[in-house]
C-alpha cells in the first residue's frame, strides 16, 4: 500500500472517530439536559403561569414526545446549528455564541502565546540542567502554576496589579468610555483596534487583557514546560546526541540544532491541545475578570437555568477540541516521517 493510500485510510479512520465522538457529545449533552433538576418550561415562561399556558409551552418544546423522538429532533437541530433560544437573552443561542466567542478566542490565543513563550524556554532549561538547583526551581514554579486554583491566581493579580499598583486595567474587556468606538471586523478587539488605527484604545485593551491572559498563560506554561522538559530528556538519551558531541559540536548547537527540532512536532501538538484546554477552562478566569466571553455567558446561563445556552456552549467547545485533536494528529503525521511507516 502506497503512502497516499495509507494517508487516505488514516483520514477515513479519523473521520469515523470524529463522527463517533460527535455522536457521543450530542448524546451526552442531551442526557444532561434531561437529567438536570431544572424545568425548561418554567425557565422559558416563569414560575407564575397558568397550567394551560404551561401545558401549551410543554407541547411546543416537544417534551410530550417519547424520549427517542426528542433525541432525534435534538440531533436534527444540532446538525442545522440550531441550539434553540436562550431564555436569558431571548436571542438564538447560535447568535449569542457568535457574539461572545471572539472574546474567549482572543483570551485563549494570548494565554497560549504567553504559555509557550514561558514554558518552552524554561522546559529546555530544566532539561539541560537536569538534577541541578535550576531544574528544581523551574519544576517548583511549574508545579505552582499547574496546581494553584485559577480563581486564586486571578484574584491575586487583580489585587496586586490593578487595585494596589494600578499597572493594569480592571475587569472587563475595555474601559466603559471606549465601548462602541471601534468598528467590529474580526471580533478580536486587539486586531480591530489596530485595523482602525485607534492606538489609545489598543493600549487600553492590552491593559485589560494582560491580567486574565497572564493568569491563563501561567497555568499553560506549567503544562507546556513540563512536556517540553520530558520531550527534551527523551531526546537527550538518544545516540545521535552523543555522536554530535563527539564530533565537537558546541552544546548550544546540539540542543538547538539537533535536539529541539526533533521535539518540534510533539511541541506543536502539545501547544494545540493546550489551546483547546484554555478555551474549555476559561470559565473561572472570565468570571473573575468579568470577561464577556463564552465562559461568562455559560456561567450566567447556568445560574438562570438556561440549559439551551449551556448545552450550546458545551457543544461548541467540545467540537473545537475534537477538531484540534484531529488537526494535531494530521500535523504530527505530516511533519514526522516516522509515523508514515
Amino acid at each position: 500500500m502506497g503512502h497516499y493510500a495509507r494517508f487516505g485510510m488514516f483520514l477515513l479512520k479519523q473521520v469515523a472517530i470524529i463522527l463517533a465522538t460527535f455522536f457521543g457529545l450530542i448524546l451526552l449533552t442531551f442526557v444532561i439536559g434531561r437529567v438536570m433538576p431544572l424545568d425548561p418550561v418554567s425557565a422559558a415562561v416563569g414560575p407564575d403561569v397558568t397550567q394551560e399556558l404551561y401545558d401549551q409551552v410543554y407541547r411546543e418544546m416537544g417534551l410530550d414526545q417519547p424520549i427517542i423522538v426528542q433525541f432525534f429532533d435534538y440531533v436534527g437541530s444540532v446538525l442545522q446549528f440550531d441550539f434553540g433560544r436562550s431564555f436569558f437573552t431571548n436571542q438564538p443561542v447560535t447568535r449569542d455564541i457568535a457574539r461572545v466567542f471572539p472574546a474567549t478566542l482572543e483570551l485563549a490565543l494570548c494565554g497560549v502565546l504567553i504559555g509557550s513563550l514561558i514554558g518552552i524556554p524554561f522546559g529546555i532549561l530544566a532539561a539541560v540542567k537536569r538534577g541541578t538547583v535550576i531544574d528544581g526551581a523551574v519544576r517548583v514554579v511549574m508545579l505552582i502554576g499547574y496546581s494553584a486554583p485559577v480563581f486564586w491566581k486571578g484574584l491575586l493579580l487583580l489585587v496586586v496589579f490593578y487595585a494596589a499598583l494600578g499597572w493594569a486595567g480592571g475587569p472587563g474587556r475595555l474601559s466603559i468610555y471606549y465601548d462602541g468606538l471601534v468598528p467590529t471586523r474580526t471580533g478580536l478587539l486587539l486586531i480591530d483596534t489596530l485595523l482602525a488605527g485607534e492606538w489609545v484604545i489598543f493600549k487600553d485593551a492590552v491593559s485589560h487583557i494582560a491580567l486574565p491572559a497572564i493568569s491563563l498563560g501561567y497555568g499553560a506554561s506549567a503544562y507546556i514546560g513540563r512536556m517540553t522538559r520530558s520531550f527534551m530528556l527523551d531526546q537527550l538519551k538518544q545516540e545521535y546526541v552523543g555522536v554530535a558531541r563527539v564530533k565537537g559540536l558546541s552544546e548550544r548547537r546540539v540542543i538547538f540544532g539537533h535536539v529541539l527540532p526533533n521535539c518540534a512536532v510533539q511541541l506543536v501538538t502539545t501547544v494545540a491541545l493546550t489551546f483547546g484546554i484554555l478555551l474549555e477552562g476559561a470559565v473561572l478566569t472570565e468570571t473573575v475578570f468579568a470577561w464577556p466571553g463564552l465562559g461568562q455567558y455559560m456561567t450566567k446561563a447556568m445560574f438562570n437555568a438556561d440549559m439551551n445556552a449551556v448545552l450550546g456552549g458545551t457543544l461548541v467547545i467540545g467540537s473545537i477540541f475534537v477538531f484540534l485533536n484531529l488537526g494535531s494528529d494530521i500535523l504530527y503525521r505530516i511533519l514526522d516521517p516516522r509515523t508514515r511507516a
